[in-house]
């Protein structure tokens, strides 16, 4: 049984609230101020003068106790019909009228009259444990005053409802009907505050504030509340399952640890300056980037080309923060793929608030570096000069040469060994600090992320783009064109995702070497920072083993998934058909997982995937209740018991959410649980709960009951 105790001052909705709280679970509704007007008409009945100066207080209660004693009294529990009757009469309008309002206080303020009503209203909610009882022994909710305190002070929950005083006369204006005024709340407040504290909630009590809630949103707070007490006694009648059996202390832990997994509220994205790095191809950009991250995050090869797209990462330095765009090598005249990351550089300058030139101090000035600077000259972006590869103080002469480009103090640095990194970024946001604008945000910790996966030169940078409305990563048909995981923050229906478009993965890492073994790895390394993997397939190609592990790889690592079949515009009928073939035969780990057809090129059916992202995210955040979880495999036992092992029958004692994040169950049973009995276990936590998207862990601790000593 659940006791629901609700105090609180005049005008912050009690009865209404409580009477919706009592119907949501099949609870009975008492009205405790119900009963003490109650009292306060039939003092008046009886013919008990309450405006006198002194009020006879053993009068009124000699009065208030034969009409309790005297089975005068009754109210009904019935949320959807609280009567009040006396005599059998219905007299649930008149206790509310203006002449009993004004005397309620003055009754209510007895002492003796209270120990009455007080004893009475606990008999109304401990009938409600009886099976029989309106509510069949589930619960009950109470409302009124003392209730918290005095009446259910051990009550499962407890809750001082209350609003500031303007918005309590404000909703009192509001109910009062024609030819009743709207009640005085401040005076009710002082009359009512003689005897009793609901201003303040005592220990154990939950304060709520709805002065700025709607009564969905107040039921919905009180809703919560109570589901984590029926959460708690549910917990303990399971967990008694386990009492006589052999429990180590990482069992006990388990059991006690009850967090719900809710995700705390970010704050907004923090306004920074972009500082982006640019030069002609193999001069040590990505190299430089790590030496300021302090962390090898860009792909590093001594070979010309490895950056490809313009990646930007969040910064810190000297206790400024800033946004840092490493970008692929620009050149002249080129066509085809190094075209594109030439593009990718110029927008990279443009979006930036200011630019770091790298150029190469073994090689010396060349006609690509002064073609651009004359393109960040036509910028207008502020530029510092970085002159790499500048490993010891002999080498510093080597600097000298860059005076003539015209770009102020060249800086000698040694990306590599870290050389000069310092006086270079002091300079570097200097010229931040002074620029127009900061058009840069640090990426906000509340984003969900999102990791776009797949073997090469399936469409993960072009679905990237489609989403994106904008070129932001280089498309080519050439395999392999990401070479480092790319960081975008993307609006999809007016909700920011943090989405990562990674290298494809290989098929034998251990094969690789050199750009494409490192991009494997930060691949890896992407999917395990994200929350949610998109697993990108070219559906007008067959489906190979390559795919198959890509995939894996993102179901090992526990993440939510989603199957996207790009290039469906490709596909006739019958390659349609072949398709539907391998997903019944090659997906069967993952028949759980939502699958997208689209075309990223196009655009077509893109609109589909952000409902399926998010389906795919609530099931990973999903966690079961565990009286529901206990009732459910109890059922499921008793319908499909463990095939026998040795004469004997495993058994399910008790089982627990441990996690999410993936979901992970612990089940504890007495024997080993088949692997085909745990599918079917899983299978049936689907059919019942969803998790439509998500991977499920359950593992099962075996424990024998403990030895008589």
């Amino acid at each position: 049984m659940i006791r629901v105790a609700i105090d609180g001052p005049a005008g912050v909705g009690k009865s209404s609230t409580s009477k919706a709280l009592a119907k949501y679970y099949g609870f009975a509704y008492l009205d405790t101020g119900a009963m003490y007007r109650a009292c306060a008409w039939w003092c008046l009945k009886q013919g008990i003068d309450l405006d006198a100066e002194q009020v006879d207080e053993r009068v009124v209660t000699e009065a208030v106790g034969e009409f309790f004693t005297g089975d005068h009294f009754d109210i009904a529990v019935d949320p959807d019909a609280p009567a009040v009757t006396a005599d059998g009469e219905d007299i649930s309008e008149q206790i509310r009228s203006s002449e009993v309002s004004s005397h309620v206080s003055k009754v209510s303020n007895i002492i003796p009259v209270r120990n009455v009503l007080i004893a009475a209203q606990r008999a109304y909610i401990a009938r409600e444990a009886d099976k029989e009882s309106f509510s069949g022994g589930l619960g009950i909710v109470a409302e009124g005053r003392d209730i918290t305190t005095v009446v259910a002070p051990d009550a499962e929950v407890r809750v001082l409802l209350t609003a500031r005083e303007e918005v309590r006369q404000a909703r009192r204006t509001g109910q009062a009907v024609s030819g009743v005024g709207a009640e005085d709340v401040a005076a009710r407040d002082r009359m009512d505050s003689k005897v009793t504290n609901f201003t303040t909630a005592a220990d154990g009590v939950v304060t709520v504030d709805n002065s700025d809630m709607d009564f969905a949103h107040t039921l919905d707070t009180l809703i919560a509340l109570v589901d984590a007490a029926i959460e708690e006694q549910e917990y303990a009648r399971y967990a008694a399952n386990l009492e006589g059996y052999d429990l180590d202390e990482a069992d006990e832990a388990l059991i006690e640890d009850r967090t719900d997994g809710a995700v705390s509220v970010q704050p907004g994205p923090k306004q920074v300056g972009v500082l982006a790095i640019v030069g002609r191809p193999n001069v040590g950009k990505s190299s430089l980037v790590n030496r300021i991250l302090r962390r090898r995050v860009a792909v590093v090869e001594d070979t010309p080309g490895v950056t490809r797209d313009r990646v930007s990462y969040d910064a810190e330095w000297a206790g400024t923060d800033f946004k840092l765009v490493d970008t692929g090598g620009w050149e002249v005249d080129v066509e085809g793929i190094d075209s594109a990351i030439a593009s990718q550089a110029e927008v990279a300058v443009n979006l930036a608030d200011a630019v770091v030139l790298v150029v190469d101090g073994q090689v010396g000035l060349t006609d690509t570096d002064e073609r651009i600077v004359k393109m960040l000259r036509a910028s207008g972006k502020p530029v510092t000069l970085a002159v790499n590869k500048v490993d010891d103080r002999e080498s510093e002469y080597l600097a000298a040469e860059f005076w003539k480009l015209g770009l102020g103090e060249p800086y000698a640095v040694s990306a590599m060994h870290g050389r000069g990194v310092g006086e270079l970024l002091d300079a570097a946001l200097d010229s931040l600090r002074k620029a127009e604008k900061t058009s840069g945000y640090l990426t906000p910790s509340g984003l969900r992320r999102v990791a776009l996966v797949g073997r090469p030169n399936v469409g993960k940078s072009s679905l990237l783009n489609q989403l994106a409305h904008e070129d932001r990563t280089v498309v080519n048909d050439l395999a392999g064109t990401t070479r480092d995981p790319v960081d975008e923050i993307i609006d999809i229906d007016g909700e920011d995702w943090l989405f990562i478009d990674t290298a494809g993965i290989k098929r034998r890492q251990h094969k690789l070497k050199g750009a494409e073994y490192y991009s494997s790895l930060r691949t890896q390394a992407a999917i395990e920072r994200s929350e949610l993997a998109l697993v990108l397939f070219d559906a007008s190609l067959p489906i190979s083993d390559q795919d198959l592990k890509v995939m894996s790889s993102a179901v090992d690592a526990g993440r939510a998934i989603v199957l996207v079949f790009n290039k469906w515009d490709a596909m006739d009928e019958f390659d349609k058909q072949r398709l539907e073939r391998l997903w019944i035969t090659e997906f069967d780990r993952v028949t759980w997982a939502q699958r997208v057809n689209l075309s990223a090129k196009t655009g077509w059916h893109t609109n589909r995937l952000a409902k399926a992202m998010r389906e795919a995210l609530e099931s990973w955040d999903k966690r079961v209740p565990t009286g529901k979880l206990n009732a459910f495999l109890g059922q499921l036992q008793s319908a499909h018991p463990h095939p026998l092992r040795g004469g004997k029958q495993p058994r399910i004692l008790f089982a627990t959410q441990a996690s999410t994040r993936p979901p992970r169950f612990v089940i504890f049973a007495t024997g080993f649980l088949e692997h085909g009995y745990r599918r079917f276990i899983e299978r049936s936590l689907r059919e019942e709960f969803g998790f439509e998207g998500s991977p499920i862990q359950i593992s099962v601790n075996i424990r024998e009951k403990k030895k008589r000593k």
